[in-house]
């Protein structure tokens, strides 16, 4: 499958995107009064699997766009 340079830039923009917002968020969550009772709750929890789920994406689009791009320079 070949990945046009628009496509391939706007998966590899989606998955820095993904490393700003998250982290960021996930920082917020842990901040947050509802995250913790005696250890996290299940508010923390659900956001935690949450971001994780969103990074391992973010990543692996990221590398996808990346991938798509270098195939791209080398046409």
């Amino acid at each position: 499958m070949k990945l046009s340079r628009g496509m391939s830039a706007f998966l590899l923009a989606f998955g820095v995107w993904s490393w700003v917002i998250w982290p960021n968020f996930l920082r917020n969550i842990w901040k947050d009064e509802r995250s913790w009772d005696s250890g996290p709750t299940a508010f923390f929890t659900v956001h935690l699997v949450l971001v994780i789920a969103s990074l391992v994406f973010g990543t692996i689009i990221g590398v996808l766009g990346a991938r798509g791009l270098l195939a791209a320079r080398r046409r």
